[in-house]
């Protein structure tokens, strides 16, 4: 691990060295989805920076166990423990058992993380599979002073909390603040403040979703299920926790309490939160009812959209901006990220193809290190995109018989762009699309390139070089050799 990876710590709102707490083992937990409905584009943020964090941290040489959640009970659909559960409201819906919507919308989370080429999480735990565990938890809470029943409920007590730790120190809110901003919600009365939240909660009779408790029949708090699983699976303290920024409060907020009331000290030693996807400004949601759900991007079937989006074009627009930065949705940006990927993929291929000489002109070293350099500073994908693009440059350059390059450094810069472009930004060619345009370009090319052969044959120069000329300033690169021709995308 020569790498000094930096990562931006939202608890101590710096960059901090990455040291595992047991190299070279690192524990990584990320917030899933809550399995109500089809993924969107927000989704899709997350899933791909901690996929790239996974990539990198195992290509540093760590052995990661990777937990994701999938949320399948307790997620109400006010955060404040109001309302149905967001899970057992689609069932009534649909006339499904609650189980039937979670497994439908989990086979197709799956598919669309498949598509993104999103690496399977280690463990991927379910809330409903871990009741007794999250009962035990509760229990602890309660027997160290924590937490209080109401009316066959159990609450987290934040007041009697914040006495002794601090209830707000990642999101940076007092509880002085929170009580001033928080209104009292009907049926809310049997908490002692409108800011404690549920750790169990009684079910009411028409609840369909349900297990037995010393307190009552009822299910688990939606934040109770992260403590749980996590430090379940990672142990009373790990090493990385990650989320959305939305998560930041109350979710991850109330996580660190309910931990810290369990155990006597804090379970993460870096979080880490990714910015949102807006559409015209506004976060991406289910709940606002704006999002673009990812089939829907992959087929261009959403009256937003001007055309489809592969699952590579939406992963290179996603990894084009830094991961603690917002990220707008448009048209234009996507138009923009899909020609961005086909042109380094274009160039892989022509990288691909190079042959060695003799001779030397080029360094990779110092791209080497430029591209380490970028990943260390906090997962700063767009930096690397940017030098990686540079090397683009060399490639072609090469290509076209400018520059010249031994086999050390072909097999170094081979190396390069397999690791980065592949491995660690984890995209991958998409044959239906960049193979099909490559094939169709091609057919366009050796019937202009005959054309110019036969204005060669002719000796009508003019033409010949206008067309040349017009490739050129497309971006086509067009070498005349004894075998005919070369092209490549500059």
């Amino acid at each position: 691990m020569e790498n000094k990876l930096t990562i931006y710590n939202t608890m101590s709102r710096r960059k901090e060295e990455f040291k595992p707490l047991n190299p070279p083992f690192v524990g990584l937990y990320v917030c899933g989805p809550t399995v109500y409905g089809d993924a969107h584009l927000g989704h899709a943020r997350p899933a791909i920076t901690f996929d790239v964090l996974f990539r990198y941290l195992q290509y540093l040489g760590y052995k990661v166990r990777y937990i994701r959640n999938i949320t399948d009970v307790g997620h109400l659909t006010n955060d404040s423990d109001d309302g149905e559960d967001k899970i057992e409201k689609k069932a009534k819906l649909d006339q499904l058992e609650p189980m039937e919507i979670v497994q439908f919308y989990t086979n197709r989370y799956h598919k669309n993380m498949e598509q993104l080429n999103t690496l399977p999480p280690s463990i991927e735990p379910h809330a409903s599979g871990h009741i007794l565990e999250q009962q035990a938890l509760v229990k602890k809470i309660l027997e160290n002073g924590y937490a209080y029943e109401s009316d066959g409920s159990i609450y987290f007590d934040v007041e009697a909390y914040n006495k002794k730790y601090q209830y707000g120190k990642l999101s940076g809110r007092k509880i002085e603040e929170l009580f001033a901003n928080t209104r009292q919600l009907d049926g809310q009365s049997e908490k002692r403040n409108p800011y404690d939240f549920a750790l169990w909660k009684k079910a009411s009779p028409e609840h369909i979703m349900r297990w037995p408790s010393p307190w009552s029949d009822g299910f688990p708090g939606w934040h109770l299920e992260c403590s749980c699983m996590s430090q379940k699976y990672l142990g009373d303290t790990f090493d990385i926790h990650g989320g959305g920024l939305d998560l930041q409060f109350p979710h991850h907020e109330c996580e660190i309490a309910q931990s810290t009331a369990a155990y006597g000290h804090e379970a993460v030693r870096y979080w880490m939160h990714n910015n949102m996807i807006t559409i015209n400004g506004q976060k991406m949601g289910k709940s606002l009812g704006n999002f673009i759900t990812l089939d829907q991007l992959f087929s261009g079937q959403n009256d937003v959209l001007e055309q489809a989006y592969s699952p590579m074009t939406v992963r290179f627009f996603i990894l084009q901006a830094h991961y603690r930065s917002p990220l707008d949705f448009s048209n234009e940006a996507l138009k923009a990220a899909e020609k961005g990927y086909e042109r380094l993929m274009s160039a892989v291929e022509v990288l691909d193809r190079l042959k060695p000489s003799d001779h030397n002109t080029v360094s990779v070293d110092e791209l080497y290190a430029k591209c380490f350099e970028a990943m260390d500073d906090d997962l700063n994908t767009p930096i690397l995109i940017s030098q990686l693009f540079e090397g683009v440059r060399m490639i072609n350059s090469i290509a076209a018989g400018k520059e010249q390059i031994d086999t050390e450094q072909l097999d170094k810069l081979k190396k390069l762009y397999h690791d980065f472009v592949f491995d660690i930004l984890g995209l991958k060619t998409e044959g239906e699309t960049v193979g099909k345009d490559h094939e169709v370009l091609g057919k366009v090319l050796d019937m202009v390139m005959s054309i110019r052969t036969e204005a060669k044959q002719k000796k009508d120069w003019a033409t010949s070089d206008k067309i040349r000329d017009e490739l050129k300033a497309a971006g086509v690169q067009v070498k005349d050799t004894k075998e005919g021709y070369e092209w490549n995308i500059e």
